[in-house]
């Protein structure tokens, strides 16, 4: 089997990203670790591949901003929108250039991936979302690539940077909020694609279920690829026991259920009470205004791009873990439910 980049950073006991650096003999690496690496690739007679031809001329210091492949609800998101904003904002300070990627599937993605790489300007990579099976991270992986996660890593979790709330506690405490209304019959509706934030989201969600003695149940837990009006959203509306408030992961899902409800001659908050989350501007341009956790958005992506220009500029960092703060905004989608008519 060939030796990979991987192998010589676990002999050497580095990252990947630093054997691709020293690969390229860049100035920001130590003299030691250098040395280190060296021996490690020729302990395993390990051949890199041919670099990327420097750029003539003054050196741009380029770094990649990766949205989820989709065809179109990536860019439809505030939650992206705001948290490019806290990436540019650091990115201007320190005279980075930031570069959006993002594409209809992964292939693409990729293929503009490769395209920054062999312009030898790519520093490093952010990716403003985590989820399961993702060749993209496998291929930062691979290529020893520098990234920073915005979410929770699905693998190699060690040894990814990442910047993350505490989904799972916030899944819970947007469901003990309704609990403490008075709710008793409390759905989940979230997003699927395998994203690791939603999953968390709903996993607070059981946990709080759980911890007030109600079982989860399976109709009331909905999941929906695109947060379009859905067959299945009007089933869970039409049930004989239609619960009486839904926990939303995202405030875009809460205005598909908010339309949803209007067909159906719902009202919210009399009917269904609703707590979503991102508190973007969907959240204040609904016929009601939602109340929705604030995942501080701004945040993640200002502390993202924080730890990348850093392990940029000191490549024998650790990989940090940071948790943002999240924090409930209290608007006029939940009512509180009379004493007694908690089974309403």
């Amino acid at each position: 089997m060939a030796v990979t980049i991987k192998d010589v950073a676990a002999l050497a006991g580095v990252s990947p990203s630093t054997v691709s650096r020293v690969c390229n003999d860049h100035s920001a690496i130590s003299r030691e670790t250098k040395e280190k690496v060296r021996r490690a690739m020729a302990e395993l007679n390990y051949e890199p591949s041919p670099g990327p031809g420097a750029p003539s001329g003054q050196r741009v210091r380029l770094i990649g901003l990766v949205l989820p492949p989709s065809s179109r609800t990536a860019y439809e998101n505030p939650f992206y929108l705001e948290t490019l904003r806290g990436i540019s904002q650091f990115c201007n300070q320190r005279q980075y250039t930031a570069a959006v990627v993002t594409g209809q599937d992964e292939e693409e993605v990729l293929r503009s991936l490769q395209t920054m790489r062999q312009s030898g300007q790519l520093e490093g990579v952010i990716l403003l979302y985590s989820k399961t099976g993702d060749a993209i991270v496998e291929y930062l992986c691979e290529t020893g690539t520098l990234y920073v996660v915005i979410g929770k890593p699905n693998q190699l979790a060690e040894q990814t940077i990442c910047i993350d709330n505490d989904n799972l506690l916030a899944g819970r405490e947007a469901t003990d909020y309704l609990w403490d209304l008075g709710h008793r019959k409390i759905a989940y509706l979230g997003c699927g694609s395998g994203f690791l934030f939603s999953a968390d989201r709903k996993s607070g969600y059981q946990l709080s279920l759980l911890q007030h003695e109600l079982s989860p149940r399976p109709e009331y837990c909905l999941e929906l690829e695109e947060p379009r009006e859905d067959g299945a959203l009007r089933a869970l509306l039409r049930l004989e026991d239609r619960p009486t408030a839904v926990v939303v992961s995202d405030d875009i899902y809460a205005v598909v259920l908010e339309r949803t409800c209007m067909r159906m001659d719902l009202s919210v908050p009399e009917d269904v009470s609703i707590i979503s989350f991102n508190n973007s501007p969907f959240a204040q341009i609904t016929s009601f205004q939602l109340t929705t956790v604030d995942i501080n958005s701004f945040q993640l992506g200002f502390e993202a791009a924080s730890q990348l220009v850093n392990h940029v500029e000191n490549p024998d960092l650790l990989a940090a873990k940071i948790i943002v703060p999240h924090r409930i905004v209290e608007r006029s989608s939940c009512r509180r439910l009379a004493a007694g008519n908690e089974n309403e």
